[in-house]
């Protein structure tokens, strides 16, 4: 899954992948649509293929770039598992928190019932203005 998020960090790889999902092209096609060399195109179908994002099918001098649905799929029910348990989490939090902060929590070092505000390092030194 490295190589795919690889991949996909690339804003030209990911504009090649949103174009040949929909319609499959030769790389000299891929590469007319962007302002760099052929070779620099064919690097990025490179990267996409090496991380099974595309494949590349011969037909006679040309190679045809197709998006592979599926590997698309499986990053993304990976990215919305992390969403979810990452929703979860937060939520979690919010319920500690809002319990802590009426006092009905579960007590925090030692210490139980409504907490007063943490003051951050340094707040109580002046900020440098001339006075």
């Amino acid at each position: 899954m490295d190589r795919v998020f690889h991949a996909l960090a690339d804003a030209t790889r990911r504009d090649i992948l949103r174009r040949v999902l929909v319609d499959p092209a030769s790389v000299s096609t891929i590469a007319g649509r962007y302002e760099m060399s052929f070779a620099a195109v064919q690097k990025h179908v490179a990267v996409l293929e090496q991380a099974h994002l595309v494949v590349k099918e011969r037909r006679g001098r040309q190679q045809i770039v197709h998006g592979d649905v599926e590997a698309v799929r499986r990053a993304t029910r990976l990215l919305t598992a992390m969403e979810e348990q990452w929703r979860a989490r937060v939520g979690r939090m919010s319920v500690v928190l809002a319990e802590l902060d009426t006092g009905h929590g579960p007590e925090v070092a030692g210490v139980s019932g409504p907490h007063p505000p943490v003051p951050l390092p340094g707040a109580d030194r002046p900020t440098g203005g001339t006075s």
